[in-house]
């Protein structure tokens, strides 16, 4: 298997990878996991070098200078690519775990809550009107996860499809509750319990937001893959702008600028806008499959 191949079958489907991932920060993860492929190494113990990673480049923030701005968005590429690098080594080695997976999303909110707080501190400290700074922060953490939370949902359900694989947002989510309730007999695997009762908590809030019918389970069984991904691949390739690795970019590129205010507004504006058109045109696209 030639390098160029090997990179592939590393990835998801490219249609859902997000540009920058594709061609920067999943590339680095690729050099990464081949220099580690032959060791010890899990996809878990990445997941949690790149949270470490991420929560302290989130702290240089809050110091509030423009070195420490340029220290943390170091860090948050260094995050960035060992995010990447977990479930790549997993599909290149098959090892992953399920509750790997649950761990990679709630490593990635940790480092996201992290670095907004560390943003609104170190605008907080340095300016002569921190409720200000602190609102704008709050408001474009939440107009974040709002974004990230539909890509993901959406990205997921077209992997569903296109992939003729049990949906992780119906019948996946059984097996994870299935588990819990095996998990709540027995003594110890805290950890086990907590990744899964979290990871059970968003799925449900996820689809009270975006599918609160739940009549994806009932349809999709009418719906070809070829067709679903007809009707949503130019989409789905526009809904991963709203995706995390998008974002971090911008931060990382305003960071060097000096001008986090930037972000904070693109993420406010830009990214919002953008968000409620995909979501008008996701409507009449699902209403088309009979999806709504």
């Amino acid at each position: 298997m030639s390098l160029v191949q090997e990179y592939k079958s590393s990835l998801k489907k490219i249609e859902v990878e997000e540009i920058f991932d594709l061609y920067f920060y999943r590339l680095l993860a690729f050099l990464l996991v081949k220099g580690i492929y032959n060791t010890n190494i899990t996809p878990n113990q990445l997941t949690v070098i790149s949270m470490i990673l991420g929560v302290i480049g989130s702290f240089f923030y809050s110091i509030g200078t423009h070195n420490a701005f340029m220290a943390g968005a170091i860090l948050i590429l260094l995050y960035n690519v060992f995010d990447c690098s977990d479930g790549q080594l997993a599909r290149l080695k098959k090892n992953g775990t399920a509750v790997g997976r649950i761990l990679d999303g709630i490593a990635d909110y940790v480092v996201s809550v992290a670095a907004y707080f560390g943003i609104a501190f170190g605008y907080a400290n340095n300016s002569p009107n921190p409720l200000f700074w602190w609102i704008i922060t709050a408001t474009a953490g939440f107009s974040n996860a709002i974004q990230s939370g539909l890509l993901d949902f959406y990205r997921t359900r077209y992997l569903d499809y296109v992939l003729n694989r049990v949906s992780v947002l119906d019948e996946g989510l059984k097996y994870f509750e299935e588990e819990f309730e095996k998990l709540k007999l027995i003594n110890g695997r805290y950890f086990d319990k907590a990744v899964i009762w979290i990871y059970l908590k968003y799925s449900a809030i996820q689809q009270r937001v975006t599918n609160p019918k739940n009549s994806h389970e009932d349809i999709r069984p009418n719906i070809s893959a070829e067709e679903y991904s007809a009707k949503n691949r130019w989409l789905i390739g526009l809904w991963t702008f709203l995706g995390p690795t998008t974002q971090w970019t911008l931060l990382i590129i305003t960071s060097f600028l000096n001008r986090l205010d930037i972000y904070l507004l693109g993420i406010l504006i830009v990214g919002n806008i953008l968000a409620i058109i995909l979501y008008f045109f996701q409507f009449r696209i699902d209403a088309a499959l009979k999806l709504k």
